[in-house]
């Protein structure tokens, strides 16, 4: 090899190699590189060009350049605008930079050595032989259809030197820059048409690939096109007959929606049946909307989308204690529910059956637990539902076919692990179409509801992560087999210290803020609103008292914008000025020491109520009359309780006799309102007794009970109702049945201080401790 020493300018390139015999046009901009070819210009315009090894690489170090390139000369220069130079350079021969040295203009400048080979005269019949196979390759390439003409193989197709064809040939291939830059480092002409032949060999299997995937596109390309003209003339002929829908565009839409769902591979097969249908269909039959309409629900529903919903269980705490006052036994329920999901790392969710009078927070707890837990809220009413379709949907064969409330209120939701509540479930009713209730179960079966069924969608649908809140205002409507798949937890009527509470904590705040109200306009004392709760409201829960209030903030909202007065207290002296006359006196509320009226305890759909038992006994034949809309049971311990006193007359001091010349009269107030049930029966039999004998019922007292006609007292349920009612109305003494005692422990620690409850077994305890001698 023969080897001399120069030092010439160092030019680095970005993304190409230059071979020896290659004339090219180079744009130069960097500073570096301008510096370089500008001093090539003025010593010779020979210049030394190496390659880099990252091409992105702006402003590359010296470990960023191969050592070996070419010796190139400088034919023309043209200046850019911008400062940028245009050279036209040919390849001289490979050169390997030993060192290289920044110079005075700041371009770098290198010592090389010039890289030749020496050809042996046996080699030659082999290097001919190696010369025509890579020209003959290197034709084939060409011919490929690759963007060379022709007429470049005639260039350098019968010159006898193989080094000069080799390097040829490498200049015009589309190869990366590492190869081209192994076929300039390769100095052995041998070696270098062994290589240059290889990478041909490989390019042309690539090329012939290439041509039959191209062949194949192509093809299908044209069968595209040729079913787009066709779906063009079908789309023509549509509009002139006057359907302008293009129902074929609408088909592939529905296809691409289809894919895109996580849908299990039975619904995915049927819903592309569907679209197989709508594609072959005429637009104009009716047919068309109904299947667009169910496509359009089935899609629309969450199909595998789970929402996150990641809690920490102290703040759910402080969410359900800032949003509700009292209601201890549900807030606990669902902090074991969240604690029992963190152990577990289970999805089932529970079904809580809320069940309690109007207004006590039934619905307000239900969105609470919902941003407690983080879970997306979607509500249902069922009151006065009474068609199963309304659960079910209906069956898509029917006109106006549509899902079940179910379905909606999930497609509405969005996920699949939202916070659903059923509301009013006790105000379903069942005729002719069918029992909502019963197609319910299978929603609310925890071993069923990961395949629920509705008649309009037809595919098993989960609800498995659904957590279900049910709300009814008693569970005795509430049909015994759904019942038995709901955990029913109770939420009893407020006392007056817990409605003052809510009411200083939520009501008046919502309120004053929803009149444009602040405290310096409004100031309100704790006496007020007691005398709002006990002359102007009587309720289980608190609507009326939220009413009220509103009536408040509205009358002072009034009188400050008349600028009547600027400001306004709100004490227990001027309430009448705002809210009116007291609605329900202090006389009302409170027994007298009466004969024949006895006040009897009550538990009724919007909580516990008092319940005056009123009886007149006259001269007559022996007739009992019953009036106040009494139900069958009512009537039944009315005539059980005579019964009893007759067996008693000689106790009671009553004639032998009396049951033939003296009318009984028996009559509860309230006559509009049905009333039913045992629990009246010690109330009714005191009266009578108090009626017949002439002794006077103690006042301040109330009584419930279930009497037998041998005179046992039977327990009675709504106890913890029953015995708030009586602390609403100012009851001291309260008489029940002994078994009952027990569940006195869910009351409130102040209705048991501020009550004396009496256990009774037999009616002659009631009587002695009811009546005054």
């Amino acid at each position: 090899m023969d080897t001399f020493s120069r030092i010439l300018p160092l030019l680095p390139l970005r993304g190409m190699v230059i071979f020896p015999g290659m004339v090219m046009n180079l744009d130069i901009a960097r500073a570096r590189s301008l510096n370089a070819v500008n001093a090539a210009m003025r010593h010779g315009k020979k210049i030394l060009i190496v390659s880099q090894i990252k091409s992105e690489t702006e402003e590359p170090e010296l470990a960023n350049l191969y050592r070996v390139g070419v010796v190139a000369e400088i034919r023309q220069m043209l200046k850019l605008p911008g400062g940028a130079v245009r050279i036209l350079v040919e390849g001289l021969f490979r050169a390997s930079a030993d060192r290289v040295s920044e110079d005075a203009e700041g371009g770098w400048a290198a010592s090389f050595t010039e890289l030749s080979a020496r050809t042996l005269p046996e080699e030659g019949l082999e290097l001919e032989t190696l010369r025509r196979m890579v020209i003959s390759e290197f034709e084939k390439w060409v011919l490929l259809g690759k963007k060379i003409s022709p007429e470049v193989l005639l260039s350098f197709k019968d010159n006898p030197d193989a080094g000069v064809v080799a390097d040829t040939i490498a200049g015009y291939l589309d190869v990366n820059l590492k190869t081209k830059q192994l076929l300039l480092e390769t100095v052995s002409v041998k070696s270098r048409l062994e290589k240059l032949y290889e990478i041909l060999h490989k390019e042309m299997t690539i090329s012939e690939l290439e041509k039959d995937i191209a062949q194949k596109v192509h093809q299908n390309i044209e069968q595209n096109q040729k079913e787009y003209y066709l779906r063009e003339q079908i789309k023509v002929i549509s509009q002139e007959l006057g359907d302008a829908e293009d129902v074929h565009a609408e088909a592939e839409e529905y296809r691409e929606k289809i894919k895109a769902l996580p849908l299990p591979d039975e619904v995915l097969k049927g819903l592309n049946k569907e679209v197989d249908r709508l594609f072959k269909m005429p637009p104009m039959m009716a047919e068309s909307a109904v299947i667009r309409n169910y496509l359009d629900t089935v899609l629309d529903l969450p199909w595998g989308k789970y929402d996150k919903n990641g809690f920490d269980i102290n703040k759910a705490a402080r969410i359900l204690d800032k949003h509700h006052y009292g209601l201890k036994k549900v807030k606990e329920r669902i902090l074991e529910h969240l604690a029992v999901q963190k152990l577990a790392k289970t999805n089932k969710a529970p079904i809580l059956c809320l069940v309690g009078p109007p207004g006590v927070g039934k619905t307000s707890m239900a969105v609470s637990i919902a941003e407690a837990i983080n879970r997306k809220f979607t509500r249902v009413s069922l009151g006065g539902v009474r068609d199963e379709a309304e659960i079910r949907g209906h069956r898509r064969t029917y006109i106006g076919a549509m899902p079940g409330r179910i379905i909606h209120g999930m497609q509405k939701v969005g996920c699949l692990n939202p916070l659903f509540l059923l509301d009013e479930v006790d105000k379903m009713a069942s005729d002719f179409r069918g029992d909502p209730a019963s197609a319910l179960l299978e929603a609310l079966d925890p071993e069923q509801n990961h395949a629920f069924s509705d008649h309009f969608i037809e595919y098993p649908f989960d609800l498995s992560s659904v957590f279900w809140i049910v709300t009814a205002n008693t569970s005795d409507t509430i049909p015994p087999a759904l019942l038995d798949r709901l955990e029913v937890i109770e939420l009893s009527s407020y006392t007056e210290d817990e409605k003052l509470n809510i009411a200083r904590l939520h009501l008046l705040p919502k309120e004053m803020e929803a009149n444009g109200l602040t405290r310096e306009t409004l100031s309100i004392t704790s006496g007020a609103i007691r005398k709002i709760i006990r002359d102007y409201t009587r309720e289980a829960g608190v609507r009326r008292l939220e009413r009220q209030i509103a009536k408040l903030c509205r009358k002072v909202a009034y009188r400050i914008v008349t600028a009547k007065e600027t400001d306004a207290k709100v004490t227990v002296k001027n309430l009448t000025d705002y809210l009116g006359p007291c609605i329900y006196l202090e006389s009302d509320m409170r027994a007298r020491e009466e004969v024949g009226i006895v006040t009897g305890l009550a538990w009724t759909s919007v909580g516990g109520e008092l319940l005056k038992v009123e009886v007149l006994a006259a001269e007559g034949k022996g007739g009992m009359t019953l009036t106040g809309q009494l139900g069958d049971v009512m009537k039944e311990s009315a005539r059980a309780g005579y019964t009893y006193i007759r067996s008693r007359y000689k106790e009671l001091g009553l004639k032998e006799d009396f049951y033939d010349k003296t009318d009984i009269h028996i009559h509860l107030p309230e006559g509009a309102i049905p009333k039913d049930g045992p629990s009246a029966g010690i109330t009714m039999v005191t009266a009578m007794v108090s009626a017949l004998t002439g002794r006077v019922v103690k006042a301040d007292l109330a009584m419930t009970g279930e009497i037998t006609l041998s005179g046992k007292v039977l327990p009675v349920g709504g106890i913890k109702e029953k015995m708030l009612a009586a602390h609403r109305y100012g009851v001291k003494t309260v008489l029940l049945p002994e078994r009952n005692m027990q569940d006195l422990a869910e009351l409130p620690q102040k209705v048991r201080e501020d009550i004396h409850f009496v256990p009774v077994t037999h009616m002659d305890e009631v009587l002695k401790l009811a009546l005054k001698p």
